[in-house]
């Protein structure tokens, strides 16, 4: 398809602080989705000594949540396309705040997990909301960077929770240690999140709809008016040329993403593998395990947090990076740089876990890392990290938020999103299981789930490095 310029696109154009100023309003479901979830990395050793809990149950507390987020990204799409992208944010805004005090106060396993549920439904629908949001909002000469905000936001949540769980503990004496109010340091943990939730609801109540959603509702005067103010052109044709793009009826039902194969349109089937890639080269498992891995190769919990610190800061470097070049080199050539260094990187820990001697720890088998093997496996595992963060973590979420048209684009995010939440769940609940059997063959997994993004994008992804969200 030819590039497509909305009419108007010439006009003056408003200063870049305010789109810059929303997007970023809009990103900051993004920073509690990452702190979220990278939240339990932490807590997680000290929940098993203080719940007696075995490793499955364990396994399921800690990606149980996951499961959740599945379904608020499921259910956001067709909300906010009834109710509006802000009225999405509120609401998850709330519940992120519920599940923050709860999970902090959880009596048991059991309540902690579903205040843990609680918190994954906030999760899943700011995934969905805040690309959508973002994309929407954005002119499309800097849209590829203002959707890397998601993805920045995210890794600087991780960043702050790890930091949070490193100082929390240290402070403690330990994570199980008791800390103030004669709570333990790993409550402490969950309880900080209610600051960022609370600031998010405030923003959120702050920043304008979004003018397609606007459009969508026969709201032409305020979508006009945000229009003037954020985007620039002349709002009258840029509202005329959404509209000519837009079939009333049909976005108000699911059903505007169905297709003749296998019942869906094939640009929501590349979405969703898209999201299941994203996921299924392991990444989360650097987040949500890596204190309990680096532990297990012999750091003590001090230095494994510490690590899992190191490790967050690099993420958000080569995102960074990702901004800068998302819109000047391409949303394709960065997702096929990812793909080869990821596997080249995860091929590495593959070998050099499943080469390592092992010892028994506490009744299971762990590999035993010494000298040249343990800085290879840490120098890979953030090299891997590097590979991610400049390619798939950000630009998933930039194609997410562009390469569906006006008529379909909350209802097909909502899906892919919540495909990649399963797969999330999927790699977050066998990893332990997995790492049993042996580290090597869970990195070389993943090195195979890699080899075949590469392939995925040769054949199926198409560039939208500046077109129009009313050209796709």
């Amino acid at each position: 398809m030819t590039n497509y310029k909305i009419p108007g696109a010439s006009a003056a154009t408003p200063p870049m602080s305010r789109v810059v100023f929303i997007a970023a309003a809009a990103a900051m479901g993004g920073f509690l989705f990452g702190f979220d979830t990278a939240v339990i990395n932490g807590a997680v050793g000290a929940v098993g000594e203080w719940s007696g809990a075995g490793p499955v149950l364990l396994g399921f507390s800690v990606a149980g949540a996951l499961l959740a987020c599945a379904f608020g990204a499921w259910f956001a799409g067709p909300i906010s396309a009834r109710f509006g992208r802000v009225r999405v944010m509120q609401v998850a805004a709330i519940v992120f705040l519920i599940s923050a005090i709860g999970s902090g106060l959880a009596w048991d396993i059991t309540s902690l997990t579903v205040f843990r549920f609680i918190g994954g439904f906030g999760v899943g629908a700011a995934s969905v909301i805040a690309p959508a949001y973002i994309a929407e909002v954005s002119p499309s000469h800097v849209r590829g960077r203002l959707g890397s905000l998601q993805q920045l936001a995210i890794v600087i949540g991780i960043f702050v929770s790890l930091l949070s769980n490193y100082m929390l503990a240290q402070a403690a004496g330990g994570a199980g240690s008791t800390l103030w109010l004669g709570l333990e340091a790993w409550r402490w943990m969950f309880i900080v999140e209610a600051v960022p939730a609370i600031i998010y609801g405030i923003l959120a109540s702050v920043i304008p709809e979004s003018p397609r959603y606007l459009v969508s509702k026969n709201r032409t005067v305020e979508a006009e008016a945000v229009l003037g103010r954020y985007v620039g052109g002349t709002p009258t044709e840029i509202v005329k040329t959404i509209q000519s793009s837009l079939d009333f009826e049909a976005t108000q039902s699911i059903r505007v993403i169905r297709g003749p194969r296998f019942g869906l349109a094939p640009i929501v089937w590349i979405g969703i593998a898209l999201s299941l890639f994203q996921q299924l080269v392991g990444i989360n498992v650097i987040f949500y395990y890596s204190t309990m891995l680096w532990e297990a190769v012999g750091f003590d919990e001090s230095n494994a947090l510490l690590t899992g610190v190191i490790t967050s800061v690099v993420n958000i470097a080569t995102t960074i990076v990702a901004i800068l070049l998302v819109d000047r080199i391409g949303r394709r050539p960065l997702l096929l740089i990812g793909s080869i260094g990821m596997l080249l990187t995860l091929a590495t820990m593959a070998f050099v876990f499943g080469t390592a001697p092992t010892t028994m720890i506490d009744g299971a088998t762990q590999p035993v890392l010494t000298g040249a093997a343990g800085i290879v496996a840490v120098v890979a595992a953030n090299l891997y990290v590097v590979f991610f963060g400049m390619s798939w973590g950000p630009v998933v979420w930039v194609l997410l938020g562009e390469m569906f048209n006006n008529r379909i684009r909350a209802y097909a995010i909502s899906v892919a999103a919540a495909a990649q939440w399963v797969a999330n769940f999927a790699v977050s609940l066998t990893f332990p299981s997995l790492a049993q059997a042996g580290l090597g063959l869970a990195y070389g997994l993943y090195a195979a789930m890699a080899a075949l993004s590469l392939l995925f994008v040769i054949k199926f992804v198409k560039e939208t490095k500046g077109r129009e969200l009313e050209s796709m």
